[in-house]
Order: structure tokens, then sequence, then C-alpha cells
């Protein structure tokens, strides 16, 4: 299944809605529920490309922010609250190139204006997350892995919609091959804004401090932005660098050349699995996925990780419970009759302490711990010796017996 704002067939100038971006009216097409649009012209307009559709008179388009239009014409009315802009503000000795410039300076994350800006960006229960993800994180994804690391507000990013916008946010330290063709990426909604943090601050100059042979990706600058010579995107990791529990319907989605959104899977929380959505005329997709096969209707994760789970109450007793959001938490269970609202609700994870360094217990392989890094720098990658799995992510093996303070911590959410 492709989603794309207008009915299959319909050309854009068909659709009604019309933006103003740089003096000039276009035909457009909504993203993300209006943070973003795909602006159209019959005609080469600087800053548009060549990328005809089929019964279109308008082969030449642009993905623009919401924060770059004029106006729009014809809106559609939001189905839901939307989220909060990245509020700048400007005057004549500080504009907004001046603002940029400081986002990709490490030194200046301390600056008002910087931390003005970033504290705008700010996520509530239910935003939308996005992690983009190369082929091989995406089989990681649909084998069991969780919402982990550097993430970002599809708010924030719904105009780079291509395999060459997104290169920016990925987190794998690639940056061709499958790059070149289509990108994947990971949506789901936040279950509690407590579940995030900023990566800058005290907490993470330890993290900007490990040099590039220590690391993949881009460097982390510690003003809470994602480097970029042209964007001002504010970034978010999970908080710890911890597994997030698989909410409800969270999606795996594919980004072609095309600029479209292919929606691939689906996640099904009850059976800890993966429903396929793609049509076959875009399974090649697919392809470049290592281990997938694009004709496997559904694929299960397996036993939930120990890293991390949802815990509820209800009448008294503990349950797994799933985040389903925009509705709230419910039981996790096969039966629609079990799937009671809970009472209450908390994160679950396991930590523990290896070398003086503060971790996060993954799994549980006969006297080993697989564990992450709650907070890298350079001695504490160095004494444990964790390798860099993606951006920020550092892990390694233990022998049990030589770790202490193995302790299993509850985050209470607010209901």
């Amino acid at each position: 299944m492709s989603i794309t704002p207008r009915a299959e067939g319909a050309a854009p100038e068909q659709t009604g809605l019309r933006v103003a971006y740089g003096g000039a009216v276009y035909p457009a097409e909504e993203i993300a529920r209006g943070a973003a649009y795909e602006l159209f012209s019959p005609h080469e307009v600087p800053g548009f490309q060549w990328a005809p559709r089929p019964n279109s008179a308008l082969p030449w388009r642009r993905f623009v922010h919401v924060t770059e239009v004029g106006a729009v014409h014809c809106p559609t009315e939001p189905a839901e609250e939307p989220e909060a802009p990245l509020l700048v503000p400007l005057h004549r000795e500080r504009g907004w190139s001046e603002v940029h410039r400081l986002s990709q300076q490490p030194n200046a994350a301390d600056d008002p204006l910087v931390r003005a800006v970033r504290a705008s960006a700010i996520i509530r229960r239910g935003t939308r997350m996005v992690k983009i993800l190369s082929a091989r994180q995406l089989a990681g994804h649909v084998r069991g892995w969780l919402p982990h690391g550097f993430c970002y507000r599809e708010h924030d990013v719904a105009h780079l919609r291509t395999p060459a916008a997104t290169s920016v946010l990925r987190t794998d330290g690639g940056g061709g091959g499958d790059a070149a063709e289509v990108t994947y990426a990971l949506r789901w909604r936040a279950a509690d804004p407590g579940d995030y943090d900023v990566p800058a601050g005290v907490a993470y100059r330890g993290l900007t401090a490990l040099g590039a042979r220590d690391r993949l990706g881009p460097a982390v600058l510690g003003t809470g932005f994602a480097p970029s010579s042209s964007q001002l995107v504010p970034e978010f990791v999970t908080r710890d660098f911890a597994d997030l529990p698989m909410p409800a319907n969270a999606t795996l989605l594919a980004y072609p050349a095309e600029g479209i959104e292919v929606v691939l899977y689906v996640y099904q929380a009850e059976q800890r699995g993966w429903l396929r959505m793609v049509g076959p005329q875009w399974r090649h997709l697919l392809a470049a996925v290592p281990g997938l096969s694009p004709d496997q209707e559904y694929v299960p994760t397996g036993a939930a990780p120990w890293s991390t789970r949802l815990v509820g109450t209800y009448a008294g007793g503990e349950y797994e419970a799933v985040a389903d959001l925009p509705g709230g938490f419910r039981v996790l269970a096969l039966t629609r009759a079990a799937r009671y609202p809970v009472d209450g609700v908390s994160r679950r994870l396991r930590q523990a302490t290896w070398r003086g360094v503060p971790c996060l217990v993954l799994s549980e392989e006969a006297d080993w711990l697989r564990l992450r890094l709650r907070h890298p720098n350079p001695d504490a990658v160095a004494v444990t010796g964790a390798q860099c799995h993606e951006r920020g992510v550092y892990e390694t093996w233990a022998p049990g017996s030589e770790v202490t303070d193995d302790r299993v911590i509850d985050h209470p959410y607010v209901l």
C-alpha cells in the first residue's frame, strides 16, 4: 500500500490545494498533516526537480517545510492537535543564518538563542517520531529491534522525502549503496515525553568528545541539532539510549527516489510481529534488505526482549501493557474483550554497572550479559571495549560475575 495525500490517479492540479512559496502560488499536496508540502510547477523553477507523474501536466516538484511557505489556500482541517513548531526569535543582528551557524558549533551549545530555539521543539504523548534506517537496520527492526538512539519528530523532517535528503539523518555511518535508491524509516508515537532527551549539555559532552574512529554517523554537536549545511533539525535520543517498547501500529516505511512514502509493514502488538502492507508494485524496495523475503506476509519478532517492556495495573493485578496511541494504554491481550485500559503504566528496564560504567542490560546468555552504555564517553568506551553499532549506541558483552548493581527499574508514566 502506498500512502499519498491524493486519491490514486488524481493529478496534483486537481486536488484544489494551493501554497504560496517564493513569491508564487503552486498546486500542492499536504504531507504529514500539514508539516510539509510537495509543490508542483509546469515550468522549471530554481530549486524544483524534474519528476513527472502520470496524468499530470506538472512535471517539476519541490518539497518544503510548512515554515517555508507564505500561505496555504484551501487547507484541510487538522484531524488532531498539531505539533509545536520550532520557534526562531529573529532580529536584525541575529537572523536565521546566524541561528543555523550557531546550531552547528559545539561551543555554542550554551548560547541563549540556541537554547531558546531548541527548547521550542517539544515532545508530547502521541507525537509521531521517526528514525531513518539503512537496509540492515530495517532488517533488525523487522526481526525484533526496538526504537532506540537518535530520532526526530516527524513534524521537523517531513519535508525530507528522498534518499538524498534523508541521508543527513542516517545513524549507521553509510551514505551510499542502498541509500542511492531507497531509504527506510521507522515511525511510531511517543508514549511519554520522559522517554526522550535532548543530546545537549553536560550529560552529552562525553559523546561529543568521541573521535571519528570511535563512532558511526555524523558527529554529535551537543547543541541539540543535527549536523547539516542547510537544515535546522532538532534531534532527540531515547533517554539513556534505552530501547523503548514498540507501540501498536508503528510502521516501517520506504522512501524511493520518487519522493513518495510507501508503508512496508505495520506492527501488530498482540501477535508480536509485522504485517506486510506493501503491494506487488513496491516489493522490489525490499530486495536490498538482508534475510527478508518480499513475499513474506507476516514476520514474527519472537519473544519480547528483556531490555524493556511496559507494565500496567488493572483491578489490583500487574500485566504486560501496550501503548495504543492516541487512545491510551491497555492490557496486552490476544482477545479484544481482555484489552482493558490500565489504571497505571510504567516502562520497565534493567540497569547495571560494569567496571564503574553505568549500563543497560539488553539480554542474557549463559553467564554473559549484553550491555549498552548509558552515557558514552571516551573513557567508558576504552574501559569496556564497547563497539559503536550506530550513532551514539555503544554495546559490549560482560561476564555476569563482574557486573554490579544489577537491578530492575520502573519509570512510571503520568496518565
